[in-house]
């Protein structure tokens, strides 16, 4: 006889079905399930889809496989909590807007996009490289200059002759390049301004809209994302004297000079200021005069390098003013153009000559990093623009007392000087493009370094108060090492002495009349085995 649910009898039933559920290894179960929807829309792809296509499935995995212990080992060096899980986050985000991405250029504009020239030019290198004799040489006829177009090219060859080519494979290629451009912007915040709110900005340099969607396409923009962070992750570590700086600096500038020179005489120009504002150890060596004068010769060898690419690049005549609006009035004309012109009234062939007047440079600096404005939106694609850059607009409005600290900033910390003036150059160089959609793209190149004006920490309230005088914590001093923690204050710095866990012993009250002469209660250290860095306990 069957029992009613209110009858005693179903209690027990009741209970033992509770008891089966407890007993489910529920991560096992999701994990299992997880595994076994990937493996049948794999099959189902391969199927009935082509490489292009379900390569996806291959590449997305290996590369996550590939960066997971990567990220493993830098969340390890940083203790701030939950590290690894915000960059496992960000770099899943990352490849994930690829798929939009994607659809966008060939399911919204129909592959009317850079990426599907890209695709089948390095799908044809990539045949050649699987074929040719590598040791022999390669001779291989691009058709156009290598410089530009034909480096990013170079590059998608590169990526299919290893993992094939596949088309959607190779935005999640691109994408995850440009993952790692973002985190060097974050480590090279570290290394060279620890007070900052490192935190607030990994969320912003992670998650903004912009930088999760323009870098995920093939073509020049996730190559310029990496190689720019490269280059400012060198940057950093020359301002903090630490070993690798010229390396990382050297391969960053040939990467970004290969596509887009003029960016790379931008980055170059605010690593000279800041190398100069750069504060001077308290101990110099006998050679530091010598590596200071080494230093300037090679930066300034490196600057005109660029400026001789750029007026190559551009095909001007010398590198003076006259070039400069030579290429500025090239790239207004080569940008207006399309449904989302800034200038609509003016002609297509005009090519109008910009002042160098630095009168003009606010109205650079909104236009470029705050357009369009909600009223100035064609499209959908331009009104979902507008929010963001509404957004950055009002966090800028609303850090404006942190901004005032910038003068002083410059020579406390001069990495804040490389931002800024990097940030102040591209706006004004860039604020000649006349099309909302190209601007929204090449935004991209600026952001991570404009949102480092955004972290600048707070002036506290009174100059002499206790808080003005505290140092900032052990971990922010010395950041994000990739060795061991810190395990000892640092010298000069009093110690605090440990928190006791019991209440005092009572207190025996002297009859004696105070000294003068009695020596001062002595501190009790805190054990060495103590990590500044985060709790040591496994």
């Amino acid at each position: 006889m069957a029992v009613a649910p209110g009858e005693p009898g179903s209690t027990g039933t009741t209970g033992a079905a509770s008891a089966v559920l407890r007993r489910v290894p529920w991560p096992s179960a999701l994990a299992a399930t997880l595994v076994t929807g990937y493996v049948t829309l794999f099959v189902l792809a391969s199927v009935h889809t082509s490489y292009d296509t379900w390569g996806a499935l291959l590449i997305l995995p290996a590369l996550m496989a590939i960066g997971t212990p990567l990220l493993a080992r830098i969340a390890a060096a940083n203790p701030e909590r939950d590290v690894f899980r915000l960059l496992l986050l960000a770099m899943t985000a990352k490849l994930l807007c690829a798929f939009p991405r994607y659809l966008m250029a060939f399911v919204l504009y129909g592959g009317a996009a850079d990426a599907k020239m890209y695709h089948q030019k390095g799908s044809e290198l990539a045949a050649y490289l699987d074929q040719a004799d590598l040791l022999g040489g390669v001779h291989y006829d691009l058709g156009m200059k290598v410089a530009g177009t034909g480096f990013v090219i170079i590059v998608t060859g590169i990526v299919y002759a290893i993992t094939g080519p596949s088309l959607i494979g190779g935005f999640l290629v691109f994408s995850w390049m440009g993952f790692w451009g973002l985190l060097l912007f974050w480590r090279a915040l570290q290394i060279a301004f620890p007070e900052a709110d490192t935190r607030k900005y990994a969320k912003l340099v992670f998650f903004l809209p912009s930088l999760l969607f323009w870098p995920s396409s093939i073509g020049k923009d996730a190559w310029m994302m990496f190689c720019l962070g490269l280059t400012t992750y060198g940057t950093a570590r020359l301002l903090d004297r630490r070993f690798g700086a010229f390396l990382c600096i050297a391969l960053g500038s040939v990467g970004t000079a290969m596509v887009r020179p003029h960016v790379t005489a931008l980055a170059g120009a605010g690593l000279m200021v800041a190398y100069v504002l750069r504060r001077r150890p308290q101990q110099v060596s006998a050679l530091g005069p010598l590596r200071t004068i080494l230093t300037a010769v090679v930066l300034g060898a490196m600057a005109v390098l660029m400026l001789q690419q750029v007026s190559t690049f551009f095909g001007t005549d010398g590198t003076g003013g006259d070039a400069v609006n030579q290429v500025l009035s090239e790239t207004s004309r080569r940008t207006s153009q399309g449904n989302s012109m800034i200038n609509a009234t003016a002609p297509e062939d005009a090519a109008p000559k910009f002042s160098l007047n630095p009168a003009g440079l606010p109205v650079a600096v909104i236009s470029v990093l705050f357009r369009p404005f909600p009223f100035e939106a064609s499209n959908i694609q331009n009104l979902i623009q507008s929010v963001e850059c509404f957004a950055l607009l009002v966090m800028f409005i609303r850090a404006w007392p942190r901004l005032s600290r910038l003068p002083r900033l410059f020579v406390q910390r001069s990495y804040v000087a490389f931002a800024a003036v990097y940030t102040l150059l591209f706006c004004w160089a860039f604020s000649t493009i006349n099309n909302m959609g190209i601007l929204s793209r090449e935004r991209v190149q600026v952001l991570p370094l404009a949102l480092v004006l955004l972290v600048v920490p707070a002036a506290t309230a009174s100059r002499g108060s206790s808080a003005a005088r505290r140092p900032p914590p052990v971990w922010r001093v010395s950041p994000g090492q990739w060795g061991a923690r810190r395990t000892s204050e640092p010298p000069g710095r009093p110690t605090e002495p440990p928190v006791p866990t019991a209440a005092p012993a009572p207190a025996v009250r002297s009859t004696a009349p105070p000294s003068s002469t009695a020596p001062p209660p002595s501190i009790v250290s805190p054990s060495p085995s103590t990590s500044q860095g985060g709790s040591t306990a496994p």
